[in-house]
């Protein structure tokens, strides 16, 4: 399915947009990478696995490898006990789950709307980010789930 639409009011092309808050930032995921939201869910922990991957989940018997999307972008990790949601999406034939704090909703942006990263982003966010959506509250980053769930080995 794409999310890219034609909007019936304007004509213009529109995206739809998974909205989600990490560490108080509204990010933005495009709905055709989202096969599923989750609530809290068990996880776990995988011994000498990088500080990044949270642990383990089971999705309807299968094996979920879970990151946490706070760790990823460098931002300070949630208390053990704090609530948090996740965001199941496919790469590689691999199911991923990437811990946020909340998932919002689905909203429609213009696809001409995107603009360029700010050049104050910390590298973290630049470089996962694809670009921010403008709203009259704030900016939305748009996150690059390929880059998100590109894990280099470290070098010895």
């Amino acid at each position: 399915m794409s999310a890219d639409l034609q909007s019936r009011d304007s004509g213009e092309q529109v995206s739809l947009v998974v909205s989600l808050h990490v560490g108080g930032q509204l990010c933005g995921l495009p709905v055709g990478a989202v096969r599923d939201v989750l609530g809290p869910q068990r996880i776990t922990r995988v011994p000498l696995a990088s500080a990044e991957i949270a642990g383990n989940l089971n999705l309807r018997g299968r094996i979920v490898t879970t990151i946490d999307l706070r760790k990823r972008l460098g931002l300070q990790v949630l208390e053990p006990d704090a609530p948090c949601m996740s965001l199941v999406t496919e790469h590689g034939q691999e199911l991923y789950a990437l811990l946020v704090d909340r998932v919002l909703e689905v909203v429609s942006v213009p696809t001409a709307g995107l603009a360029a990263l700010p050049p104050n982003l910390t590298s973290n966010w630049s470089r996962f980010g694809t670009g921010v959506h403008r709203f009259s509250d704030g900016l939305m980053i748009m996150l690059d789930i390929t880059k998100v769930l590109a894990f280099m080995p470290k070098a010895a």
